[in-house]
């Protein structure tokens, strides 16, 4: 078994990288941006042999990547508007997350869609054909029943199991289909840039890139100020919602998806994703979302949001009032501003074409990935999905390689490489740690503890987040500051009082590291 060592990041590696960078100054890959597709380029590249440094100006999940739904979806939203090639792909690739990649953070959740009274014919025959196709693409994409089991029909009664606090009056039964849900879409990037980094991969936080072209670049320690010239072979821009301020001649079309966290107690224990169709608009819903540590996530919209790109994107008023008001509708009590705990919004770099066909709306625009070339080589990948970040970066290094003077006979290997902590399930079932641990970790939850078992309590009363969680994200995780831990490594940031409350005890992890 591999230890931990070998894939942690921290403060330590950091320095000796950049030196190591500093010393060298020259990579076969420079990978910038690290979000879930750069950190899938740099696993990629380093699994194929090659040098690779991936800089990141700020933290590792920084941007898109951590303000997602959650769901690893099998296409649902893109066969019900035809993108059957897209939805084939997303569901071809839950597949491999869910079975290789990373089992202990994915895991099959129940998604209900109760038939309310104001719900048209039109929608509940629109939703059950989409779970239909669902079931169609599962069959071709090879996922067994084992892991997501085919749609049904369900009573009322079954609707309220999943789902308590749904109006029943008038409620004629529903739709079950079942997707696959991450435990946190941040975890999986920080693993698959340790999961690279074990491969040979130099990950660098806190560190710009400026002067970016085929060749090469400037990097920028943001936290000395020392700079180092980069001469790369190939070099991959992955800059997400950023991506045009790296490449020129690229234009971006941001759209807001935005999310409200709300207290489990809200919806009586919500046991599978609620999923209730917003009037007049056929083929878009809300959805309430079960998550970790006693919340839930109810979104999202897609709202044009022009203008300057800001770091922490925020909810407008007026996405809060839809959300509220459209899952409402579908509860016994509504719900209402006071049982917020607080919201998150994040830009998608959907690519401009300028060829928008009656797409006046973000939501038109094709979620497809796009791979540019530029005349200097710069390579730039936008658009697509969380769920298909494996196959957006290989098709982006791929590109690299086709007009780059390197020869590498290796294939792209990520479909069949576990990231840290996986193994299938009943493997995980033997791990001898708290189901918690399990599910955050895999098989490294043994280590996370590290024998001390009084690192096992919560970091305060009333949160389940431990010190042992803090500690491991500042030893192994690249955890560099307060934030990082707050915001990425644990979830404690969504809550204004939470994070007042954890405050001292993360401050107290980085002082024992």
């Amino acid at each position: 078994m591999i230890s931990v060592g070998n894939s942690s990041l921290n403060a330590a590696r950091r320095t000796k990288e950049l030196d190591w960078l500093d010393t060298r100054q020259q990579v076969d890959v420079l990978v910038v941006g690290g979000g879930v597709t750069g950190a899938g380029v740099a696993l990629d590249a380093a699994a194929r042999g090659l040098t690779v440094a991936l800089v990141e100006k700020h933290d590792l999940a920084f941007g898109t990547s951590r303000w997602s739904s959650k769901l690893v979806h099998g296409g649902l939203r893109y066969l019900a508007s035809g993108h059957v090639a897209i939805a084939y792909e997303s569901a071809v690739e839950r597949g491999i997350l869910m079975k290789t990649t990373a089992p202990h953070l994915v895991h099959p959740v129940p998604q209900v869609a109760p038939w309310l009274p104001e719900a048209r014919f039109m929608q509940a025959a629109l939703l059950r054909s989409a779970f239909l196709g669902g079931d169609v693409l599962r069959t071709f994409a090879h996922t067994s029943d084992d892991f997501l089991p085919h749609s049904r029909r369900i009573s009322s009664a079954e609707v309220l199991r999943y789902a308590p606090t749904v109006r029943p009056h008038g409620l004629r039964g529903g739709f079950l289909t079942w997707d696959g849900q991450l435990y946190d879409d941040a975890r999986l990037v920080v693993a698959i840039a340790r999961t690279a980094a074990l491969y040979g991969a130099r990950v660098l936080t806190r560190c710009s890139a400026e002067q970016v072209t085929g060749q090469g670049a400037v990097v920028v320690d943001q936290l000395s100020g020392r700079r180092i010239d980069v001469a790369a072979r190939m070099v991959v821009n992955a800059g997400g919602i950023w991506a045009d301020q790296v490449a020129t001649g690229i234009k971006l079309r941001p759209s807001r998806g935005t999310h409200l966290v709300l207290p489990q107690s809200v919806f009586g224990e919500l046991s599978a994703v609620l999923t209730v169709p917003v009037p007049g608009e056929p083929r878009r819903v809300v959805m309430a979302i079960p998550a970790p540590d006693g919340r839930v996530y109810v979104g999202l919209t897609d709202e044009d949001a022009p203008g300057p790109v800001s770091d922490v994107p925020q909810a407008s008023e007026a996405e809060i009032d839809f959300l509220l008001g459209t899952i409402s509708a579908a509860v016994r009590e509504p719900i209402t501003r006071s049982d917020l705990l607080g919201t998150y919004a994040g830009l998608r770099p959907l690519l401009d074409t300028g060829h928008h066909r009656g797409e006046d709306k973000t939501a038109d625009i094709s979620r497809r990935h796009a791979v540019i070339t530029g005349p200097d080589g710069l390579v730039t990948i936008v658009g697509g999905k969380l769920t298909t970040y494996r196959r957006m970066a290989q098709d982006a290094l791929d590109a690299a390689l086709k007009q780059s003077s390197l020869e590498v006979r290796r294939p792209c290997l990520t479909h069949r490489i576990p990231l840290v902590g996986a193994a299938d399930r009943s493997r995980l079932a033997t791990v001898r740690a708290p189901a918690r641990f399990v599910q955050r970790y895999g098989v490294e939850a043994p280590d996370v503890i590290a024998g001390d078992r009084a690192l096992l309590e919560p970091v305060t009363p009333g949160l389940r987040t431990t010190h042992a969680e803090l500690r491991f994200a500042v030893r192994h995780e690249g955890a560099l500051d307060e934030d990082d831990v707050l915001d990425r490594r644990t979830r404690l940031g969504l809550s204004a009082t939470d994070r007042e409350l954890a405050l001292p005890a993360v401050r107290a992890a980085f002082a024992a590291v």
